[in-house]
């Protein structure tokens, strides 16, 4: 069970704030991003990460409650998003960006809540790379991918943005310091141990760089919390 202690990440249990109807306030062209990305090192091998796409999809499933339109623009995973969202699939970091540029122009909120790799090979292998018998080891270079989020948000400068920072050290931080450089105006701030699972516990940092919110639960619980301060917050903004 997942809960914050002071400053740290520590076991137990604690409750969340749960919204029985979140105000609507009008609705809101939203894209959302989920999921993880894949970076092939050759056709069958790729640098990826443990992100299942169950925020996203509990995030999209809020938004939706209170009658927003979103469109997922998602890495590979192995659930099911709302019916009610639009979902382009997609494997590449590149191939996110390209994905999400295309639909940006008309949307009124960002909600990035996408693993994407921030590296990948400068070249992939034509073949399956094999070891011989004689190798001590293998080398890869890497090259840094896009700042997705960094690169939507100079995209559409009036949309309003929540991105999703995970980390393990120096969580604040290193959250406030993602906000100020990608442009959002909230940064949910997470933990290594909800990559996968089912349950979150996350803190709201908003543009006065200060905490204004802990959330622990299931992830639906913790999304609709999420969409609360967005609703109160944010979706006034952008002619949503």
């Amino acid at each position: 069970m997942l809960k914050w202690g002071g400053s740290e990440w520590v076991g137990g249990g604690m409750g969340v704030q749960i919204f029985e109807g979140i105000e609507q306030t009008g609705m809101a062209q939203v894209l959302l991003t989920s999921g993880p990305t894949r970076e092939y090192l050759d056709p069958v091998r790729y640098l990826s990460n443990a992100s299942s796409g169950r925020m996203g999809a509990a995030l999209a499933a809020a938004l939706l409650r209170v009658g927003h339109e979103v469109t997922i623009v998602s890495g590979p995973v192995a659930i099911d998003y709302p019916s009610g969202a639009k979902v382009v699939s997609v494997e590449s970091t590149l191939e996110m960006l390209s994905a999400c540029l295309g639909v940006v122009s008309e949307c009124d909120g960002i909600v990035a809540v996408a693993a994407p790799c921030d590296f990948r090979p400068r070249e992939m292998s034509s073949e399956k790379i094999k070891k011989s018998p004689d190798q001590s080891g293998l080398v890869l270079e890497l090259i840094k991918t896009p700042d997705i989020l960094a690169q939507l948000k100079a995209a559409r400068p009036s949309a309003w943005c929540v991105g999703f920072a995970l980390e393990t050290e120096a969580g604040i931080e290193n959250a406030v310091h993602k906000r100020r450089q990608k442009g959002c105006d909230l940064i949910v701030l997470n933990q290594p141990d909800t990559l996968g699972s089912a349950s979150a516990a996350v803190r709201l940092i908003d543009a006065s760089d200060r905490c204004v919110a802990e959330h622990v639960g299931n992830k639906a619980e913790v999304a609709d919390a999420i969409v609360e301060w967005i609703q109160t917050h944010l979706t006034g903004r952008s002619g949503s």
